[in-house]
């Protein structure tokens, strides 16, 4: 499969995080992405990464320096990269204001994590300024929710599902169908919420997983992604052509539906100095 992708899910590294090799990171994950067909990393830092706050419940301060790392990055690496304002619901004024100077800033998304569960209605000014801006809010989601896990305050697809049918002018991005390992569950739960799209990221990479989404949701409902590295993405695209999707549904998954879902012309430069790759056997 000959194919260009943008990955909707990515993350970088930061001075302020807890990785000394943090520049080499970043640079592995560019070049790679070249090298496996990656036309723009839509990405988000979330504050320092657990250096100074925790991950999940970033600190306003580390929160804000981290977006301002990041959008300074998107404008340095343009138009191969491009920025998530990253949030924390705790702090929902501060959340507000960094989501309003952040898009200002170029950024074409809201990124929530794990810091309360999506049906709070805490998230419920942040779902409307993604309305009001017109930009998606991607919503980290982990597949097994059995019970509570620490440090953190994780979602699965049910409580996203409450947060879109109360806000169905906005467009949620349900992230990695394949993190947490319990994804059957999920597909049912968000079928008749089509304010709800799903990106293939997380470390699970199971036979009829991606089979499956497509089954439920349709091809024009689901993003290729990446997470935090390219690898297990890559097992994805690889698996991508195997799954019956047609050459309409693969160009939908790799970079129309992003296309679709971002706001006018955020790819644009990206799409049109892309030259596809193989990245099916890379």
């Amino acid at each position: 499969m000959t194919t260009m992708v943008i990955d909707v899910h990515a993350h970088f590294h930061t001075p302020y995080t807890n990785r000394g090799d943090w520049p080499r990171y970043n640079a592995s994950r560019l070049d790679a992405g070249d090298r496996i067909g990656v036309v723009c990393h839509v990405a988000s830092v979330l504050g320092s990464w657990g250096a100074t706050s925790p991950t999940y419940f970033a600190s306003p301060d580390d929160q804000t320096r981290a977006n301002d790392w990041m959008l300074d990055f998107a404008d340095e690496q343009s138009p191969r990269v491009k920025a998530w304002v990253a949030v924390n619901p705790n702090y929902t004024g501060h959340a507000l204001a960094e989501i309003e100077r952040g898009i200002a800033r170029g950024a074409i998304g809201i990124k929530l994590a794990a810091g309360r569960r999506a049906d709070d209605a805490l998230l419920d000014d942040i779902a409307a300024a993604a309305a009001q801006f017109g930009v998606p809010v991607l919503q980290h989601i982990w597949q097994h929710r059995r019970r509570d896990w620490p440090n953190q305050d994780a979602s699965d697809g049910i409580e996203l599902a409450r947060l879109a049918a109360r806000h169905p002018r906005a467009t949620f991005l349900l992230a990695h169908i394949g993190g947490g390992g319990d994804w059957a569950h999920t597909n049912p739960a968000v079928r008749d919420v089509e304010n709800i799209v799903m990106d293939l990221s997380g470390s699970g990479i199971d036979r009829g997983m991606i089979d499956e989404a497509m089954r439920w949701v349709g091809a024009r409902r689901l993003l290729w992604a990446a997470d935090l590295t390219l690898c297990t993405g890559l097992t994805k695209l690889r698996a991508l052509p195997f799954t019956g999707a047609s050459e309409d549904d693969l160009a939908d998954m790799c970079w129309r539906n992003a296309v679709r879902i971002f706001p006018d012309g955020a790819f644009t430069a990206a799409l049109s100095t892309a030259r596809p790759t193989a990245g099916a056997t890379a």
